[in-house]
């Protein structure tokens, strides 16, 4: 597999979260899944990763000089960590199947709410 063909999946990534400011993972697994073949664990992990340098510098690159709440940014971290710890431990433990249930499940309960918001 070479290793270039991930730039342009990449740079839509990238360009999806910086835009959206959020949701470069769900462009990258099914991505990952389709186009390289990734197990669905290691799609959702490989994601995991690649989303935390993208959403540090997009989020730094959106509160540059904007008036940003810093105590709601640290409670919702907060949580967040949490949530993520919490959310990769069931990961490990989840089938593909029930995985790949859930994501789709997540992505259209988002959808949905989008749509009629």
């Amino acid at each position: 597999m070479r290793k270039s063909k991930f730039i342009p999946i990449g740079l839509i990534v990238g360009f999806a979260n910086g835009l959206f400011g959020a949701g470069g993972g769900t462009l990258l697994v099914p991505a990952l899944q389709k186009f390289f073949k990734f197990e669905t664990h290691k799609s959702h992990a490989t994601a995991l990763a690649v989303i935390l340098p993208l959403s540090v510098i997009s989020a730094g690159i959106y509160i540059w000089g904007v008036d940003v709440d810093w105590k709601i940014i640290a409670l919702v971290s907060a949580g967040g960590v949490c949530g993520g710890v919490i959310g990769a431990k069931i990961l490990n433990k989840l089938a593909s199947w029930w995985l790949n249930i859930l994501f789709g499940l997540f992505l259209a309960a988002g959808a949905i709410r989008m749509l009629l918001s």
